[in-house]
């Protein structure tokens, strides 16, 4: 059977210089992702990440414009790409009902300062997110995220 490929909308939301992170809990293990998920035929991009922040959060979020895109074309059942949006913070939905995954548990403000130091999922994007933070130059694409990728906890 051939994989398929998936793309999923991201959200890069940073507020007084931290990062909106949902937060996973693997059995025991703890780490964070950026909030979003998959694409429906469609749906345009940034109608995705929309409706998966709500989902997922219970936030309403404003995308600005494309910061990232990055891969994951092995270790899972398909060949993911990532749309990463950059978003404003609208606020809460009063009276949402949430649909987040299994394992997750909550969301959490990441200090963008300390980003690289945190298990932050796809690794690619944490000094990449820094540097677009503190307004340095950074490419769009950032190509394929392998395990053991260098951009890890250095």
């Amino acid at each position: 059977m051939e994989r398929q490929v998936r793309n999923s909308a991201k959200a890069l939301i940073i507020k007084d210089g931290k990062l909106l992170a949902v937060k996973l809990d693997d059995n025991g293990d703890m780490f964070y992702i950026m909030p979003g998920g998959g694409q429906h035929a469609g749906e345009l991009l940034p109608e995705a990440v929309r409706r998966e922040v709500a989902e997922e959060l219970g936030i309403d979020v404003c995308p600005q414009s494309l910061a990232f895109v990055i891969e994951g074309a092995q270790g899972e059942a398909f060949h993911r790409v990532d749309f990463v949006f950059v978003c404003e913070y609208i606020g809460e939905i009063s009276g949402a009902i949430l649909q987040g995954d299994t394992n997750q548990a909550g969301y959490v403000w990441l200090d963008i300062k300390t980003l690289n130091k945190q298990p932050l999922y796809p690794s690619k994007l944490r000094r990449a997110i820094m540097r677009l933070h503190q307004g340095e130059r950074t490419g769009v694409y950032l190509g394929n995220e392998e395990i053991g990728d260098p951009e890890c906890l250095d």
